[in-house]
This record gives structure tokens, C-alpha cells and sequence, in this order.
């Protein structure tokens, strides 16, 4: 390789590397949410399948990519093909791409970025952590779903089942995840760097250099401190562009030198992570990672995160209500993890959410405007507005949609329910509109099935079971369709303007609510002017509570009054 060229530009010496001083993270919303079960995704080697395929998408306009070239070059349905622009425009790390402004049915119009789209692309070949055991699972066995008729049945048709079956779980914590992730990075960065490259003539060889344009891409994977992500130009974070003249373009900087130099900042980050595991691995048993602050299982509070990075956590919420508003939450992500037998409001404009192995809940969250997740679920209610969701290994759940784009159904999927949006607050919205969720496109019945074993699992699957494709959804029946009414317990200190469901209802639901509605007015009517001594009131109104008490606890629905228990 030519001898590095130095950048006239930068106060560094191009010729040594010095010891990291800044401290690098990776994204963790491609490796969240923009993992896709698409076996023609996952390549054996990455470089070779796709080192061809920027070569020929190299000459397209702007270098920017539609489904229709993504789906002729990898032989995938145009569905597919969409699902990828899709799901890659929901994990950018630019805030000015211009495919995040973007309306979803212009996006083949504007298209992805090619080297965001090889990156993307390239960490299909990820594998997650598996998810591990519970530290006491003793503590967690009366809130854990319990197990469900078919059980037996499900447990031998493949290894995830059985995992899922047979053990206490709760997701990887942060520090595992960044260390695994870090791990990957670290593997894989020479073919990453090579795949954002350009070649140029050396002396009788060719160099590959990379420019500072390329390298800012790298913002799709990795993150300086906590600014890498947050309109800080990752390339002030290194010390061959930090100091380039604005005016100027910067100099290409050999590969091998961003090589050497990022592999030693990613050996500095992962030691330090390394430590924390270790430390609290070897501390008191607690779900929450030492570096992160989770929110208590009481209905009264949540900490947010200390880092801007870390998603604001609500964790173990059991038999009670949990509320919390916009002015509440610091942090633009959200986890709702392992909560049961609970109602959970998070009345706030988000990017991403998580709701990960909770049960028999009622989860509303506010407006999502880049991913929502559920996954790990068993007989939840979840009512969301996005502008998109995935759902993944869930059980007997019903999803009450307002989503922009098509719902993923992915994995080990049995009786799953599928409705319009179904409620409001006054301040939804607005909140819609904070992060780009447009009420006039509702797909929430254009759900798509995919893959029922995911790839990107650590575990080990028989040949052929990645062809399997989950299950589908049903569409909740008419007339089992009721508007979910959220409490206002805040009544004043509100400025919203919403005053109904934002989103409109198909007509058959529409139909129903107004029938539904007509038939209680008519039943008021009658028990008002039913001609009925003062005794037989009063045993009137004693069945009638005593249907009603049975009525919440088979629907489910008497866990929304525990808020009332602290009133």
C-alpha cells in the first residue's frame, strides 16, 4: 500500500495514531430495529456479494437507490425491496437525508443513499444476544405469562419455542449489548471501511482512501460520546478531519490509517464496557445496568437515563397503573419491559419504543415516529400511533393501529389481532405532527408476514426453516371495537387541541361504534323510565354491577381501574 497522504488541512500527524481520547458506541437502532428476516439479505461474505452490487448501483443519480433497482439486484419481491428502503430510512442516523422528510409513498422518488444502503445491508449478517436468564427467577414467577394451552404442542417445532417455553427471560442489558455489538464492529470494520472506499492510482498500485464524506457514513454504525448521532459531524471526532478547512474539501485519508485508527478507539470502548459487565456480573443482582438508571416497578416514577443515548426505561410494573406525559420523559427512546397485569401510558412524542415481554397489559404509547417494536408478548393491548411497527414472537395480543406504513409481522406469532387507532389525548396531535405521523394513511390492515424464524437469533436452526413464513393477523370483528378512553388526571394543566380519534375509522367499525352507541342510549332510556318500585331499583342496579364487575375481569379491562386504588 502507498505511503499515507497526508491531509494538508489537519494539525494531526497522518503518520502515527494517537491513543484514543474520545470514546466510540454503536447506533443501536440498526441493530434494534433494522434487522430483517429476509434469508437473500443474510450473505456468507458481505464484501464479495455486495462489492459488485455498489458497483453497479455507483452510476445511478445522486448515487441514491430505489426498490425497484433493489429488488432487480437481489432478486427479492418488490415488497421486500420496499420493506428495505423502508425499514433503512427509519434507522438513519442523518437527520437531513433527505428520505426523512420524506413521505413514505415518495420515498422511491427520492431514494436511499447508496453507502447507507451497503452498510444497512452488510449487518443483516448480525446475530443478536440471546436473551438470558432471569437473575431471580423466584421473584419474577407469579408476573411471567403464564404458560398457554398450546404450549405442549409448540414447545418441539423449533429451539426458540423451547427456549421460550422452558426459561425466565428479560432482555440483554445495554452494556451486553453494546459489548456484543462493539465485538461486531470490531470484526467486521476492515470489510465495512472497504465497502465505503474509494480506490485511487498509487504507484503502481491502487490505495483505497477514504474520503470525509465516506466517513461520515460510518454514522450509521458507531458514535463518538453522545454527539455522534445528534448533528455532531463525526468526523470532528477524528483526528485526520477534525481540524479540515470547511472551505476546502478534506483530503482523502488512506483506509488503512481510519482502520487502525477506529480499531483502537472501538479496543479502548470495548474494555471499558468489558468492565462494567464484569462488575456488575459480579455485583448485587439487579435487572438494571449499573451505567443506566431503569425506572422503578412502582406506578409513581421513571428515571430517565444519564446519557442522551440510553433509552428511558419502565421496567416490572405489576397489578398497577403507570402514566407518564411528554414533560416526564428526557430521553426520545422508550423500553417497557417485563411489566404485567398492568396498565401503561407513555403520552409522549418518541423516535423508538420497545415493549418487550410484558402480559396481560394495556400499553398506549403516544406517537412513534421512527420504529415501534413489541416483541416477547402475551395477551397485551397495545394502542399506537407510528409510523411503523413490528411485531415479533407474540402471543393472544390485540394491536390497536394508527401506523403509516405497512405493520411487519415477523417470527412465532399465534392469535394475533389487528384494529384502527382507538383513542386520544389532547395533546396527540400535536405529537403527531413533532415526529411526522401523517393521521390521513392508516395501514394498520395491510399487515406483513414474514419470516417465522428469525436469523439473526444465536441459535441454531434445521435447513429450510427460514423459508417458513409467519403467521398472518386477524382483523378484530366490528363489533368487539370500543374506543379506549384515556383518563385525564392532569385536567387543566393539558393545551392540547385533539378532541377525538385523529385517525378516520373504516366503515365497518364506524358502523359498529355508532350501533353500539344508539343501543346503550336506548337502554339508558328504558332504565329510566322503567316503571320499577324503589326495591326493585335497587336489585337492578345490583346485577347490573355484578355483571359488570364480571364483565372487567373476563375482558381484562378491571386492570384499568387500578389507577384508581391510589386516588
Amino acid at each position: 500500500m502507498a505511503a499515507p497522504i497526508e491531509p494538508s488541512t489537519s494539525s494531526a500527524d497522518p503518520d502515527v495514531n494517537p491513543i484514543p481520547t474520545t470514546v466510540v458506541h454503536p447506533r443501536r437502532e440498526p441493530f434494534e430495529h433494522g434487522l430483517l428476516p429476509i434469508q437473500k439479505l443474510i450473505f456468507n461474505d458481505p464484501v464479495e456479494a455486495l462489492t459488485p452490487l455498489k458497483q453497479k448501483l455507483a452510476s445511478s443519480p445522486n448515487q441514491r437507490v430505489d426498490s425497484v433497482a433493489v429488488a432487480e439486484l437481489l432478486q427479492i419481491s418488490s415488497d421486500h425491496a420496499r420493506l428495505v428502503i423502508e425499514t433503512l430510512a427509519s434507522v438513519l442516523h442523518s437527520e437531513t437525508d433527505p428520505l426523512i422528510a420524506a413521505r413514505t409513498d415518495d420515498f422511491d422518488s427520492v431514494g436511499a443513499d447508496l453507502r447507507d444502503l451497503i452498510l444497512f445491508l452488510y449487518i443483516q449478517s448480525y446475530k443478536r444476544l440471546l436473551p438470558r436468564s432471569h437473575k431471580d427467577s423466584v421473584a419474577v414467577a407469579d408476573v411471567w405469562p403464564s404458560t398457554s394451552a398450546f404450549d405442549g404442542f409448540l414447545s418441539a417445532l423449533s429451539p426458540l419455542q423451547l427456549v421460550r417455553s422452558n426459561s425466565r427471560r428479560s432482555m440483554p442489558s445495554l452494556a451486553d449489548e453494546e459489548a456484543h455489538q462493539l465485538s461486531y464492529l470490531q470484526k467486521h470494520l476492515a470489510n465495512i471501511l472497504s465497502l465505503l472506499s474509494e480506490p485511487v492510482e498509487g504507484e503502481g498500485e491502487e490505495s483505497p482512501v477514504l474520503t470525509m464524506e465516506g466517513f461520515e457514513h460510518l454514522g450509521f454504525l458507531i458514535q463518538f460520546d453522545d454527539k455522534g448521532s445528534e448533528g455532531f459531524p463525526l468526523s470532528q471526532a477524528a483526528p485526520f478531519f477534525a481540524n479540515s478547512d470547511p472551505d476546502m474539501p478534506a483530503v482523502p485519508v488512506p483506509v488503512s490509517q481510519v482502520h487502525d485508527w477506529l480499531l483502537q478507539t472501538i479496543a479502548s470502548s470495548l474494555e471499558c464496557v468489558t468492565e462494567k459487565v464484569a462488575a456488575k456480573e459480579n455485583g448485587p443482582s439487579s435487572g438494571s445496568d449499573q451505567d443506566v438508571a431503569m425506572a422503578d416497578a412502582s406506578p409513581s416514577s421513571a428515571k430517565a437515563s444519564p446519557s442522551a443515548r440510553s433509552p428511558c426505561f419502565v421496567e416490572g410494573v405489576s397489578k398497577s397503573s403507570y402514566v407518564k406525559q411528554a414533560s416526564d420523559i428526557k430521553n426520545s427512546s422508550v423500553k417497557v419491559i417485563n411489566c404485567h397485569d398492568s396498565t401503561i401510558y407513555i403520552l409522549a412524542p418518541l423516535r423508538y419504543a420497545v415493549i418487550y415481554g410484558c402480559s396481560d397489559a394495556t400499553i398506549v404509547l403516544g406517537a412513534v415516529g421512527k420504529a415501534a417494536r413489541v416483541e416477547h408478548c402475551e395477551r397485551v393491548h397495545v394502542i399506537v400511533a407510528a409510523k411503523r411497527v413490528c411485531i415479533a414472537n407474540c402471543r393472544e395480543c390485540v394491536f390497536f393501529l394508527g401506523v403509516n406504513q405497512r405493520p411487519l409481522v415477523l417470527g412465532d406469532n399465534h392469535k394475533l389481532q389487528v384494529a384502527p387507532y382507538n383513542t386520544y389525548y389532547s395533546q396527540l396531535e400535536e405529537h403527531m405532527t413533532e415526529v411526522g405521523i401523517v393521521s390521513t394513511i392508516n395501514r394498520w390492515d395491510k399487515a406483513l408476514p414474514i419470516g417465522a424464524v428469525d436469523p439473526h437469533d444465536s441459535l441454531s436452526h434445521p435447513a429450510g426453516v427460514f423459508d417458513a413464513q409467519a403467521e398472518s393477523v386477524t382483523h378484530l370483528d366490528p363489533d368487539q371495537f370500543t374506543n379506549f378512553l384515556i383518563p385525564n388526571w392532569f385536567e387543566g394543566a393539558s393545551t392540547g387541541s385533539t378532541k377525538d380519534n385523529p385517525f378516520p375509522l373504516p366503515d365497518a367499525y364506524l358502523t359498529s361504534q355508532q350501533r353500539n352507541q344508539n343501543n346503550l342510549s336506548e337502554i339508558k332510556q328504558v332504565l329510566r323510565e322503567a316503571p320499577l318500585e324503589e326495591n326493585r331499583k335497587r336489585e337492578l342496579s345490583s346485577a347490573l354491577h355484578v355483571y359488570f364487575r364480571d364483565w372487567l375481569y373476563a375482558s381484562g379491562n378491571i386492570r384499568q381501574l387500578y389507577c384508581l386504588q391510589g386516588e
